[in-house]
């Protein structure tokens, strides 16, 4: 069963993407939330393993909202919900730890899979906006803008060959604090293995004088 939370300020947007959930057998619907404060405090209560944001809510966008969640509970998956099409705000949302990516107009065709795809450890695009984004459409490396400076830091690390109490006492961060860092860095950047993150380094030029 999986167990996937709501949020989105606009009632009847709410209600269908919650009728279609209610519809698979598999998924099950563990809070629905209409302004950005409360999605917050109810996800963390009710602790699904997918959550949909809408990116424009009151109280907090879905970025900050995303962002919070990212923090506190770094193995949530999530999609951001949308009208927009732009990769702008494709990028924002990356950059603040989303899984996803669905566009609005696309949900009732799309959300099913979307959920599959993120909850099973695959990044989502909307199919309507993929082609748009040349790092994710080409192949090539994505950029890293996605990314923080300490996300930075630890992946370095991470391909350098550190563990992570000793990229924690090379950073004076925790080590719990090093996973969470590891953790929204590699799902940024679609990165499943170690190997795959140290194809990355060296294209980032990270191991030439290592």
């Amino acid at each position: 069963m999986i167990r996937v939370s709501l949020a989105d300020d606009h009632p009847f947007v709410l209600m269908g993407i919650r009728s279609l959930i209610e519809l698979e057998r598999d998924f099950e619907v563990a809070s629905a939330s209409s302004d950005g404060e409360t999605a917050v405090a109810d996800i963390l209560a009710s602790d699904p393993d997918v959550a949909i944001i809408d990116i424009s809510m009151p109280k907090l966008d879905g970025v900050q909202v995303i962002a919070r969640l990212r923090a506190e509970r770094p193995g949530l998956k999530m999609l951001a919900l949308t009208v927009h099409e732009d990769a702008a705000y494709l990028h924002q949302v990356l950059r603040a730890g989303a899984d996803g990516y669905l566009l609005k107009r696309s949900a009732a065709e799309e959300v099913v899979r979307a959920i599959h795809d993120v909850s099973a450890g695959h990044r989502f695009i909307d199919p309507a906006i993929a082609g748009k984004v040349t790092e994710i459409a080409s192949g090539e490396p994505p950029p890293l803008e996605l990314l923080s400076e300490r996300e930075i830091d630890v992946l370095r690390l991470l391909a350098q060959g550190f563990t992570s109490k000793e990229i924690a006492d090379r950073l004076d961060i925790g080590i719990k604090t090093v996973e969470t860092y590891k953790s929204r860095a590699t799902t940024k950047l679609d990165l499943r293995t170690r190997a795959q993150i140290v194809r990355f380094a060296a294209t980032q030029g990270w191991l030439a004088d290592f």
